[in-house]
This record gives C-alpha cells, sequence and structure tokens, in this order.
C-alpha cells in the first residue's frame, strides 16, 4: 500500500515510514520502542490496525486502535465543537448627526439588545450636504452613544471617519 499524499490526518500502517516507534498498546499500556515492523505485526495478530499518534516525538509514538473507530470518534469531537462555536455577527446601527431624542433611544436600546445577544454593534454615523461642515456634532453624538453603552460594552474601535461617514464599533465587555 503506498501513502495516500492528499489525506489528511496521522498515518496509518504501511504509510508509517519510521525505522522504529514507542508502541502504545490497545488498552493504553506502554508496550516501550520497538521496529515498525513488529509493531505492524503485533496490531494485524489482534485484528487492529497501527496509528502514528505523535509523528514529532523521537522516535514517533504509535497506537494499536481500530482506524474505523478513531475516523468516526474524531469526527464526533469535531462535530460537537462546530455546535458549540458562536459565531459573532456585526449588527450595524446607522445615525444621523442630528437624531431626534425618541430615535437616539429607540437605537440605543437595539443596540444594547445586539450587545446581549453576544454581536458586536457598529454604529456608522452619516453626513449629508453641508452637516460636513459640524463634524464635531458627529463625534458629540458618537461619544454620547459610547457613554450610554458604558455598561455593557465598550468601543473595540473609538470613531474614526471615513469618507461621508463616522464608524465606532462597540462588543461586549
Amino acid at each position: 500500500m503506498t501513502p495516500a499524499t492528499n489525506r489528511e490526518g496521522p498515518l496509518v500502517d504501511d504509510e508509517i515510514r519510521a525505522a522504529q516507534v514507542r508502541l502504545v498498546g490497545a488498552d493504553g499500556e506502554m508496550l516501550g520502542i520497538v521496529p515498525t515492523r513488529e509493531a505492524l505485526k503485533m496490531a494485524y495478530a489482534v485484528g487492529l490496525n497501527l496509528l502514528e499518534v505523535s509523528p514529532n516525538a523521537d522516535p514517533p509514538v504509535a497506537k494499536i486502535v481500530d482506524y474505523g473507530k478513531f475516523k468516526y470518534e474524531q469526527q464526533k469531537k469535531k462535530n460537537e465543537a462546530r455546535k458549540k462555536q458562536k459565531v459573532i455577527d456585526i449588527k450595524e446601527i446607522k445615525v444621523r448627526p442630528n437624531i431626534d431624542e425618541n430615535d437616539y433611544q429607540v437605537k440605543l436600546n437595539a443596540a444594547k439588545r445586539f450587545i446581549a445577544g453576544g454581536d458586536k454593534v457598529k454604529i456608522t454615523l452619516r453626513f449629508r450636504g453641508r452637516e460636513m461642515a459640524h463634524q464635531e456634532l458627529g463625534v458629540q453624538l458618537l461619544d454620547r452613544f459610547r457613554v450610554d453603552m458604558e455598561d455593557v460594552a465598550k468601543p473595540e474601535q473609538t470613531s474614526k471617519i471615513e469618507n461621508r461617514q463616522m464608524i465606532m464599533v462597540l462588543v461586549a465587555r
């Protein structure tokens, strides 16, 4: 059997190229350093495979296992890890420099709800026409957002100006 070059994962049986391996038995006991051919014979004798567990060790560590069962366990672990990971989305809230107080409170509550849900919040303040002449109003509004959100969020990226808009990113504390 020739070694599969496009396959991922540890080497199995004839793919192991080391002259000798540190062998671990099927039930977990250390069998010591043995020639690879001898280890393969021992694995085949009990109807199992020889799996290279730690290729960087000197000599490499190999274990007698059922390779099909090993692959199944690895796949189960990978699927379980994928289930548990939380994908963090970036929710965007768009405001204008002359926003009304009630609209501001609605946007603030939405931002708090997004942060509580585990997402990042990107606040985009857009300037139109002559509003660019009064950028200090935008800075004041984003500072007010930052202060009002202090109890639940901290700024990951402070306000910066890009073209005709200012952006600030908030993350949960």
